[in-house]
């Protein structure tokens, strides 16, 4: 339902006193989920660097299980920042009051490839009437 002119005015009068409000911008921007994402995938890096210095020195003292533990620190620290890359890409984090655009993908309205079991669901409510 549209907002009146008088609500749209209360409205933007409102986002003008809270953007000029600096304790409400630091508090905004302190929530930002993109400097989340980003903070993530920096320490993600740091963990993996941390993961082939075990590698290597596990192999240069000849030592197999420290070697492996830094492998497997590496390939943990991987996952997490490919994990964290996806969910920062997620077309709902948006910041409050932010100027940025994001580009979308150009395959589907909603900009997010749907799961199997989304496609499953979908399937399941298309099936003819008759099968069960």
């Amino acid at each position: 339902m549209p907002l009146s002119e008088h609500e749209q005015r209360l409205f933007e009068q409102i986002e003008r006193s809270l953007a000029e409000d600096p304790k409400f911008a630091s508090a905004v921007r302190a929530s930002d989920p993109r400097f989340h994402a980003r903070r993530r995938l920096l320490v993600a890096a740091g963990v993996v660097v941390v993961g082939l210095a075990l590698l290597v020195y596990g192999a240069v003292i000849k030592t197999p299980p420290l070697a492996v533990a830094g492998f497997v620190v590496m390939l943990a620290a991987l996952g997490y920042a490919v994990q964290s890359h996806r969910r920062s890409q997620s077309p709902d984090l948006h910041v409050v009051g932010g100027t940025t655009t994001r580009r979308r993908p150009r395959g589907r309205a909603g900009g997010r490839r749907p799961s199997l079991l989304d496609r499953m669901e979908d399937r399941w409510r298309q099936r003819p009437e008759g099968h069960r």
